[in-house]
């Protein structure tokens, strides 16, 4: 290579000055740069195509929410049947003590010959009692007085109503009730619980049970609610912000009056993905 041309050359001109250059090596060697790069930037390419593969499917793959209302009816638990109280046994059968009784015969005029039966003496009948036939016993010293039975008046009173209609009853003859019934419970509770509750509250899949129980008075108003137990995710203040806001029920019912009635409902927040 002449001397001029040294300074403006590239390096691998100078190192293979007077090799052959279409063995390979050469080639090789001056693209080496260019093939480094087009594999950066392949690489580069391939990992982004990977990343928004993967954001694409999880932004597919949207948590749905539904609401499963359960136990809507009321407990209505049989009320347990009071079994008849045993009779009292008799009382043991007592003979009263016998008593001393004096034959009393009446008095007749006859002969002393013909006398069979001579009459008690006075004082002997002052100390016993005077009968048909001669006993012996204890000497009566207190006569009781034959039970004077007392006549009715006629008028039967009616036996007065010894339950408390005030307390809160859990087992009724007619429980509380929605109006328009169980089915009209259930949909309003559909309508007004805001099923993805759980999930702006960044719940997992699963399901969230809400036990709640809550007054009914005897005017139907609701009142007293609790929640019996709390799954998280803003379940237990959903659902009790649904049933403070419902209308007034049917009061229960017991012997005919209106009675206050606690009832309990299971609501279930149910969160799936696609």
């Amino acid at each position: 290579m002449e001397t001029s041309k040294i300074l403006s050359a590239d390096i691998l001109d100078i190192l293979f000055e007077g090799r052959n250059k279409d063995y390979g090596a050469y080639e090789l060697r001056k693209t080496y740069n260019k093939r480094i790069n087009y594999a950066l930037v392949v690489t580069l390419l391939l990992c982004l195509l990977l990343f928004l593969t993967s954001i694409f499917a999880s932004a597919g793959k949207k948590k749905q929410a539904a609401v499963v209302v359960a136990d809507v009816s009321l407990e209505n638990m049989k009320q347990e049947e009071k079994k008849p109280e045993p009779p009292l046994p008799p009382p043991p059968k007592q003979e009263p003590p016998k008593v001393e009784i004096t034959k009393f015969t009446p008095p007749t005029i006859v002969k002393d010959e013909d006398v069979k039966e001579p009459p008690p003496a006075i004082e002997k009948l002052e100390e016993t009692r005077i009968g048909t036939i001669n006993q012996e016993g204890q000497k009566d010293e207190n006569i009781v007085a034959p039970i004077v039975e007392q006549q009715g008046t006629g008028k039967v009173e009616a036996p007065k109503d010894a339950e408390d209609y005030d307390k809160v009853y859990t087992i009724v003859q007619m429980p509380a009730e929605f109006p328009g019934g169980i089915a009209a419970w259930n949909k309003y509770l559909e309508r007004n619980l805001n099923s993805s509750v759980p999930v702006d509250n960044g719940a997992p899949s699963g399901r969230y049970t809400v036990v709640l129980s809550f007054i009914v008075d005897k005017n139907g108003n609701i009142s007293d609610i609790t929640a019996e137990n709390d799954p998280k995710y803003g379940t237990k203040e959903e659902a009790i912000r649904v049933l403070k806001k419902g209308p007034s029920w049917k009061p229960a019912v017991q012997n005919g009056r209106n009675v206050i009635y606690r009832h309990r409902q299971s609501i279930t927040f149910q969160v799936s993905d696609e």
